[in-house]
């Protein structure tokens, strides 16, 4: 699997992670179809893994998943709540489930960010957290996401990148590679809803395409589209004029 610099953290990582959006969030009963996810993505190389305290009990299932692998793994996660004492709570559970350390701790939509950072740069010179980061999914907020990124106290962004999401590419993306910024792609694959014309490869591969995004988080329950996903990571990439038919395809 290829991997690329982080940004300004100076990290390798594989351009395919493994996002636990509703796929992580299981009982019991379920845990060992998440553990063969993780076990799976392991094999093919990957070492990056997100997740949120709103994916409801993901962040405990992947943590358990990881198991003994967890100190080679670089966990990215997120703080999503208006309330500093909740977010306090957010965190120490999440130092429970992920051996006492988050590699990227991110605040999560861009909620209460301004407060939310000060404890967290408290926690990273603690040596709790590795680097700050911020989220969000709607391009409504990309005005705010630059004000974040121009204050230079995070390392990284996750933001929504797919054919049909490009909104990004306008000033979002231009930005971080100015201030060299790392920047995860979430809902690759269109939420789901693309999968259903394009193969997933051709989604990843399109996304990844783009030099400016340095990992892709699809996220999925199934062993074999595990497998096939962190395969996907591999170039060759699809040069601009086949990116622009996959485009106009995915609009139509």
């Amino acid at each position: 699997m290829e991997r690329r610099r982080f940004g300004r953290t100076e990290l390798r990582v594989p351009v395919v992670g493994l996002g636990t959006w509703q796929t992580f969030d299981v009982g019991p009963e379920r845990e060992g179809r998440a553990r063969d996810v993780v076990e799976a993505v392991w094999l093919d190389g990957t070492r990056f893994f997100d997740s949120s305290p709103m994916y409801g009990r993901a962040e405990g299932v992947l943590g358990r998943a990881l198991g003994q692998r967890r100190e080679a793994a670089w966990v990215a996660t997120k703080i999503w709540t208006s309330s500093l004492g909740e977010a306090r709570s957010q965190f120490a559970h999440q130092l429970e489930f992920f051996g006492g350390r988050i590699d990227l701790e991110q605040v999560h939509n861009l909620v209460r960010w301004r407060e939310h950072l000060d404890w967290m740069e408290e926690e990273r010179d603690a040596g709790r957290i590795g680097f700050l980061g911020a989220t969000h999914y709607g391009s409504s907020a990309f005005g705010e996401l630059e004000e974040v990124m121009r204050t230079g106290r995070i390392d990284a962004i996750q933001v929504p990148y797919n054919p049909l999401e490009r909104d990004a590419e306008r000033r979002i993306l231009p930005l971080a590679a100015e201030l060299d910024l790392g920047v995860i792609a979430m809902r690759p694959l269109g939420g789901g809803s693309l999968i259903r014309r394009f193969d997933a490869a051709e989604l990843l591969k399109w996304t990844l395409a783009d030099m400016r995004v340095h990992v892709a988080i699809p996220a999925t329950s199934s062993v074999a589209h595990a497998r096939a996903n962190a395969k996907a990571g591999e170039p060759p990439w699809p040069a601009d004029e086949k990116r622009r038919r996959v485009v106009d395809l995915a609009r139509r």
